[in-house]
């Protein structure tokens, strides 16, 4: 086995023991923090990086210094960023409905992630200006 599978089956058998655990401290009443959220977001993170990208060393997949990585780069992150749009809406409509207000921070959030692509298109085009 390449370095590759192994360092994807360890983040994923790590990301499933974190997963574990919180659901463990869920059913026992204890309360879930901002540890257990972020070391479920990295280890998860770093498994589908592991799974995606191939390495120069062992020449196995697509490298993501090369052209079709970084055009692959460009179409998930737009992506990524319209579907977190999305939800930032949908958790703004949620708190609407069940508290019967909105959370400003909720609301500031959604705003700025409205105009944080065009803003960023526009800098970066003044690059090439």
């Amino acid at each position: 086995m390449n370095t590759r599978k192994i360092a994807s089956i360890l983040l994923c058998v790590a990301a499933l023991v974190v997963i574990a655990f919180t659901i463990y401290k869920l059913n026992i009443g204890k309360q879930v923090g901002l540890n257990e959220v972020i070391s479920i977001s990295t280890l998860v993170m770093m498994y589908f990086s592991t799974i995606t990208w191939g390495s120069k060393h062992n020449k196995d997949g697509i490298l993501q210094e090369e052209e079709l990585g970084q055009r692959i780069t460009e179409k998930s992150s737009k992506i990524g960023y319209l579907i977190l749009v999305v939800l930032i809406l949908g958790a703004v409509a949620l708190d609407e409905l069940i508290n019967n207000n909105v959370n400003v921070f909720l609301l500031a959030l959604l705003g700025l992630s409205m105009i944080l692509l065009p803003m960023i298109e526009f800098l970066y085009s003044r690059k090439y200006r």
